[in-house]
C-alpha cells in the first residue's frame, strides 16, 4: 500500500463531546469525518465513503482506559474513487479536525455502496438485452420484476486486472401481482454483469429458457390466505395464548452510555457497518475484583458458497460481511416481535456513500431470559431439595442480505459461560426446473422450484483477555488410558493437552473421536489448586465445508478449511478472510495473518471459530425458512474456584396452572421430596 504524501488539513469545528474511548462514533462524528476528509486534499468530486467508522485506540497494557489524557478521537475511513478505480483508507483526527493518515489500496475493491444498490435494478430493467430475454419467458410487464444485485464473487482473470471496474452480477425474478413474495418465481438461465462504477449492463447472458414456476410462495398476511397460493391455510392459529414477560422492579442490568452491567458480567456494546455488533471489555466481578475475560469479540466474515453447477447459481459465493456489511444490513428490531421481554435497545449508526450519518433505531436488542435450572440436588435421604433458577443477558442484532436474515446473538450466563449464537432465517435462493425433473444439486421446495445445496460459513474473532493479556492455547483430547498396566479394566481415560505453540500450528480441527475443545489459559495466574486459570471453547455445529480445491472460490475462503485460527494479537488483523475480499481471487485474512509463524506461548492471542450451517433444503424450508440455529460456547475451566452461580438467591415458587393440574406452594429450597427407590 502506498501513502499519499499532501499535508493534513484541517477543519475548525467543534468535535461532539467523547464519553469513552471504544464508545462507536456518533452521526455527528460520522459526518465530521466526511466533512474533514472532503475539505482536504484527497477530496475529489468521484471520492464516496464506502465505511466510516471508529478507529479504535491502542489497547492499554492493562486493558483499561484509566491513564490521562484520554487518546484521540479518530475514525477510519474507507473511501472509493470510482475515476480512479481506487480503494483509499485515512485515519482522521475528529479533535484536531485534520486527516492523520492516507493510503492507496491498489488491486482491491470496495463493498458495496449503497447509491449503487439501489439504482442497479432500474438501470437492467432498462436495458434491452435484458427485455429481450424476459420476453422469451412470457414476461412482458417489468414493473413485476425484480433484481437483486448479487456480488459478483470471481470468475477468472478477466474479473481482476489493473483496470477492472467494480461488477455485480444481479440476478431476475417475477412476481405474478405487486408485492408478492418474488422468489417464487426465479428466472433461471439469465446473469447479468454489471458495471458499479459506470451504472450500466455491461452483458446479459442467456442460457436457456426455464419455465417459471406456476405457483405462489406467499407468507405475508395480506397474501397467506388468497386462492392459489400454496400452502393455502385457512386460518391462523386460534389456540395461541399470550406470553407475557414481566420484570415489576425493572431488569437486572444497568447501562451507562455503552457501559453495560449484569449480575458480575461488565462489558461495552459497539456497532459498526462492517462488522455490526462488537462486543468489549468482557469482564466478571469475582468476589470484588473485576477479572478481563474477552477484550473485544465480533463476527469477523461469513460466506454462502453454493454447490449447483447450473449457470445461475454456481457463481454464488457471497462474503456477506465483507461484500455487503453487517451493520449496513442491519433491522430496526421491533419490541414484541423480535425481543421480547423488558428490553433496552442501541441504535446503530451508519454512512452512506456521500459520508451522511444513518440511524438505524433499536439496532441492537438486550434483555434477560429465564433460562431453566441453573442448578439443583435433592438429597434422597433427608427429601430437601435445593434448586436454583439461571437466566441470561442476550445482546442481539438481526441482518437482512437480500433474500436471508441473520440473527446474531451473544449469551452471558451467570455460572460465567458464554455462548455465541447464529439464527438463520429468511427466504431461500431458488432456483426454477422443468416440471417433472428433480434437481441433481438441491432439492424441490415446491412445483418446478428448488433449493440448491449450499453452506453457511461464519467466522467469529475473539481477542482473549483470560485474567489478563499473557494467554496460551491448549487443545485437549480425551483418550483411552494409553498404560495398560494403568487400565487393567479397559475403562480409564484421560486428557491428553496439546500447547498450541506458535501461529504455524495454529490451524486446527475438531475431532469428534477424541471429543476435542481448545482452552485458553493464563499460565501466571493459578486457581487454589494449582491450576492456570482458563476458558474452554467448546465446538458445536461443526460441519466439513464443501469447498474444493479448483473452484473460484477455495482461496478467497481459506478461513473456512479450519475449524479454528488462533493468532497473534495484531490490531491490523480484523477479517478472516482479509480486508476487500470483493472481486478478488488472492487468498487473504488468515492465512496471510500466520505466514510469520509469531509465537502463541504466553502472550496475546486472538481465536478465530468457524460455525457452519449445511443446508440441504427440505419443503419445509419453504416459503420461508423457520429458524436454523448454530454456535459455540465458552466456558469457565478452573477460572473460579467453585460453581459461580452458589451464591444465587432462592427465589419464590409461583404457579399459573390451569385449576387442578398442579399444587404450588413453598419455596424453591427445603421443600420435602418424594423419596428416591435407587441412587442414579
Amino acid at each position: 500500500m502506498a501513502a499519499d504524501t499532501a499535508l493534513p488539513e484541517h477543519v475548525d469545528t467543534p468535535a461532539p463531546p467523547v464519553h469513552h474511548p471504544l464508545d462507536p462514533l456518533s452521526g455527528a462524528e460520522i459526518e465530521r469525518a466526511a466533512a474533514i476528509v472532503r475539505a482536504s486534499a484527497y477530496g475529489t468530486q468521484t471520492l464516496r465513503f464506502v465505511m466510516i467508522s471508529l478507529a479504535e485506540p491502542a489497547k492499554p497494557a492493562d486493558l483499561v482506559f484509566n491513564s490521562a489524557p484520554a487518546p484521540p478521537r479518530e475514525a477510519f475511513v474507507v473511501a472509493y474513487d470510482s475515476s480512479r478505480k481506487l480503494v483509499q483508507e485515512g485515519v482522521v483526527d475528529l479533535d484536531a479536525g485534520a486527516v492523520v493518515s492516507w493510503t492507496a489500496v491498489p488491486g482491491r475493491f470496495p463493498s458495496f455502496l449503497m447509491e449503487q444498490l439501489a439504482g442497479v435494478e432500474q438501470v437492467v430493467i432498462a436495458d434491452p438485452r435484458w427485455q429481450e430475454a424476459m420476453r422469451r419467458r412470457g414476461v412482458t410487464d417489468f414493473a413485476l420484476t425484480m433484481v437483486d444485485p448479487w456480488p459478483t464473487g470471481w470468475y477468472g482473470a478477466q474479473d481482476h486486472h489493473d483496470n477492472s471496474p467494480l461488477l455485480c452480477r444481479p440476478l431476475t425474478f417475477v412476481r405474478a401481482e405487486p408485492g408478492e413474495h418474488g422468489y417464487a418465481r426465479p428466472v433461471e438461465g439469465v446473469i447479468v454483469t454489471f458495471d458499479l462504477d459506470a451504472m450500466a449492463v455491461v452483458d446479459v447472458e442467456d442460457h436457456g429458457v426455464v419455465p417459471l414456476p406456476r405457483y405462489a410462495g406467499n407468507y405475508e398476511e395480506r397474501f397467506l390466505f388468497a386462492e392459489g397460493n400454496r400452502p393455502a391455510f385457512r386460518d391462523f392459529r386460534d389456540d395461541v395464548k399470550p406470553i407475557e414477560i414481566t420484570q415489576p422492579e425493572g431488569p437486572s442490568f444497568t447501562v451507562d452510555g455503552h457501559q453495560v452491567t449484569w449480575q458480575k458480567w461488565s462489558l461495552r456494546v459497539g456497532f459498526n457497518p462492517r462488522e455490526g455488533l462488537v462486543l468489549h471489555q468482557l469482564g466478571y466481578l469475582d468476589r470484588g475484583v473485576q477479572r478481563p475475560v474477552m477484550y473485544r469479540a465480533a463476527l469477523s466474515e461469513m460466506v454462502v458458497p453454493y454447490g449447483d453447477t447450473a449457470p445461475t447459481h454456481w457463481n454464488k459465493n457471497v462474503f456477506d460481511m465483507g461484500e455487503i456489511g453487517m451493520g449496513l444490513s442491519a433491522n430496526p428490531l421491533t419490541l414484541g416481535c423480535d425481543c421480547l421481554g423488558e428490553i433496552f435497545y442501541f441504535d446503530g449508526v451508519v454512512n452512506d456513500s456521500q459520508g451522511n450519518a444513518i440511524t438505524i433505531p433499536n439496532a441492537v436488542c438486550m434483555h434477560e431470559e429465564d433460562y431453566g435450572i441453573a442448578w439443583k440436588h435433592t438429597d434422597f435421604r433427608t427429601g430437601i431439595a435445593e434448586v436454583r433458577r439461571s437466566r441470561r443477558l442476550v445482546i442481539s442484532f438481526i441482518a437482512t442480505v437480500g433474500n436471508y436474515e441473520y440473527g446474531f446473538f451473544w449469551y452471558l450466563y451467570v455460572d460465567g459461560s458464554i455462548e455465541y449464537e447464529v439464527k438463520l432465517t429468511g427466504v431461500l435462493t431458488t432456483g426454477a426446473i422443468p416440471q417433472g425433473e428433480r434437481p441433481r444439486h438441491g432439492n424441490l421446495v415446491a412445483p418446478g422450484l428448488y433449493g440448491p445445496h449450499h453452506q453457511h460459513h461464519f467466522n467469529v474473532r475473539m481477542d482473549m483477555c483470560v485474567d489478563g493479556p499473557s494467554n496460551s492455547v491448549l487443545e485437549v483430547d480425551s483418550i483411552p488410558e494409553p498404560d495398560p498396566a494403568l487400565n487393567p479394566h479397559s475403562n480409564a481415560w484421560i486428557t491428553r493437552e496439546t500447547l498450541v505453540r506458535s501461529e504455524s500450528e495454529g490451524a486446527r480441527d475438531w475431532e469428534f473421536s477424541t471429543a476435542r475443545y481448545w482452552k485458553v489459559v493464563n499460565p501466571s495466574k493459578v486457581n487454589e489448586l494449582g491450576s492456570p486459570v482458563g476458558y474452554k471453547l467448546m465446538p458445536r455445529d461443526v460441519v466439513p465445508s464443501m469447498l474444493q480445491e479448483g473452484s473460484t472460490i477455495y482461496d478467497r475462503a481459506r478461513f473456512v478449511q479450519h475449524n479454528l485460527w488462533v493468532t497473534r494479537y495484531d490490531p491490523r488483523e480484523l477479517y478472516a478472510a482479509g480486508d476487500y475480499p470483493y472481486q478478488c481471487p488472492d487468498a487473504q485474512g488468515l492465512p496471510e495473518y500466520v505466514a510469520d509463524d509469531a509465537p502463541l506461548e504466553d502472550t496475546d492471542v486472538v481465536l478465530w471459530y468457524t460455525v457452519g450451517a449445511h443446508h440441504v433444503v427440505r419443503p419445509e424450508d419453504w416459503p420461508v425458512m423457520p429458524c436454523a440455529y448454530i454456535g459455540f460456547m465458552l466456558k469457565p475451566v478452573g477460572f473460579f474456584d467453585g460453581n459461580p452461580a452458589l451464591d444465587l438467591p432462592p427465589s419464590a415458587a409461583r404457579c399459573h396452572c390451569a385449576p387442578g393440574a398442579c399444587g404450588c406452594a413453598g419455596h424453591d429450597h427445603g421443600v420435602p421430596a418424594a423419596p428416591h427407590a435407587a441412587l442414579g
